[in-house]
């Protein structure tokens, strides 16, 4: 049974989607004005996981993703480097993608930018604008936050305590500084469309609300997002969506931690964050993925470059032992004596109930994870020294599993060999090592071990290790790769 923890009720609840066996889920994207940073992959990887995990439990998903693609942001930047708004957003969207795609993100089946929906953000204002929940002001339309019962709801704010803090920007003409825009009139230079209230464009709050039910319609299951989004972004998501719908908006809000640099929250506003272009230049794209999976999505990541020289550690080592799985034939005389393998069979069923129980405890790719690796070490205690073949039923329950496993994680999914020798080689090449070389002294190791020399074949085993280069012997012959550091 998934349980999920619900931002609107602070509570964990049993998932249960609106309509049987279909889920709608919507995620806030990005604003397209530049590079994204590594706060952004952690969301983007966060939900990828969990859009993944509903189709692995046989859901169907339409899961939609927004590019805000018209914002005073993007506009200060098309007007700094003498570009279009269009030019900029496209740029940006593009850059997104490389990011993403090294990043092993699976395409949403939707998404949509806020410049495609205009109209129906048009038609959304006009029916608050009739049911009385917004007006006009100097081609300005607001929403008017105290007509609307129960704001403050997912983020527990208080309107008397917002009230204290709330101001009127210059320019604004708001009948209560708590309002908020849904349409801004155009200004000279800035891009613009027609409306009923005069040229504009769209306010943020607004595009998520309409590009959202028009996908998914006006109460779906789940929404999603960091948690600097709960408030004002969700909260006016809230209000000006059930105040037009008249019922609820959404079943389950589901929000992701922050990154933090030294115990503060990474953003762009405080000048202390990494693109990931800057990070995936340095490391693998899995490690950064793995990296985020290994922290509870709600809780907050201290980012560091020891942590990620750590998790690219553990994703060498994950593949080292996927590789092993790999040269392990599916038939033949059983390597294990019935004894070990009952063992061994009833800790594959262990690690595979701890990883899909993690997973249906809100998400918990942590705990996941570390069923996942305590089967990876148990893989090289039952069969690295085999010198027979595994048993059949053995390797294939092995098999499916990781092959679920890795799909839903999106780590882990390459093939190890190639994996393994394009890391090797990079590192070879740094170490000034040829694999020929290596080649030939693992050659003379076994024909030293065929004469019953193991002292002189130790001597070859120890000697590459001080080199860099670890060896092992496995049922499908001896293999080697770079030594952990």
């Amino acid at each position: 049974m998934l349980r999920v923890y619900n931002t609107l009720t602070q509570s964990k609840q049993e998932f249960k989607p609106l309509h049987d066996n279909h889920v709608g889920m919507y995620v806030c994207g990005v604003t397209v004005y530049d590079l994204c940073h590594i706060g952004h992959a952690r969301s983007a990887i966060v939900f990828d996981t969990i859009y993944r995990y509903l189709q692995a439990k046989g859901y169907d998903v339409t899961f939609v993703k927004n590019f805000t693609d018209i914002d005073d942001k993007i506009i200060n930047r098309a007007n700094k480097e003498g570009l279009t708004t269009a030019q900029v957003s496209e740029k940006y969207i593009e850059e997104y993608y490389r990011d993403m795609d090294r990043l092993g993100l699976k395409k949403p089946t939707h998404e949509p930018r806020a410049t495609m929906h205009v109209q129906g953000i048009i038609d959304f204002i006009k029916g608050l604008i009739e049911d009385g929940y917004a007006y006009e002001s100097n081609g300005d339309i607001y929403f008017s936050v105290r007509k609307f019962d129960g704001y403050g709801k997912l983020s527990g704010k208080n309107i008397d305590d917002l009230e204290s803090g709330a101001r009127v920007e210059p320019g604004e003409a708001k009948d209560d500084p708590l309002d908020f825009a849904l349409w801004k009139a155009s200004k000279p230079g800035e891009p613009s469309w027609d409306s009923p209230w005069g040229k504009g464009r769209p306010g943020w709050h607004i595009e998520c609300s309409a590009m959202s039910t028009s996908y998914l319609g006006q109460h779906f299951d789940i929404h999603g997002g960091g948690m600097d989004l709960i408030f004002p972004h969700h909260e006016n998501e809230i209000a000006q969506t059930e105040a037009f719908t008249h019922k609820p908006f959404v079943s389950y809000w589901l929000h992701n931690g922050f990154v933090q640099i030294n115990k503060e929250k990474m953003s762009k506003s405080l000048g202390n964050f990494f693109t990931i272009r800057e990070i995936l230049d340095r490391y693998e794209p899995q490690a950064l993925r793995l990296f985020i999976l290994m922290h509870h999505y709600r809780s907050p990541i201290d980012f560091s470059d020891q942590s990620l020289k750590e998790a690219e550690k553990a994703l060498y080592r994950g593949y080292a032992s996927l590789r092993f799985v790999q040269s392990l034939p599916v038939q033949g005389k059983p390597a294990l004596s019935s004894e070990n393998l009952g063992a061994f069979m009833q800790k594959l069923s262990e690690y595979e109930a701890c990883f899909y129980n993690a997973m249906d405890d809100d998400f918990n790719t942590a705990g996941a994870l570390s069923g996942f690796f305590d089967l990876m070490r148990l893989i090289n205690t039952h069969f690295k020294d085999a010198t027979s073949k595994p048993d059949t039923e053995a390797v294939k329950k092995l098999n499916t599993f990781v092959k679920s496993a890795v799909e839903i994680l999106g780590v882990f999914d390459n093939d190890p060999q190639l994996f393994l020798s394009s890391r090797r080689e990079k590192r070879l090449a740094w170490l000034g090592l040829a694999a020929g070389e290596i080649e030939q002294k693992i050659a003379q190791r076994a024909l030293l071990r065929k004469e019953k020399k193991f002292k002189d074949a130790d001597k070859i085993r120890s000697g590459l290790l001080k080199q860099g280069i670890a060896i092992m012997d496995t049922p499908a012959g001896t293999v080697w790769d770079i030594a952990e550091e």
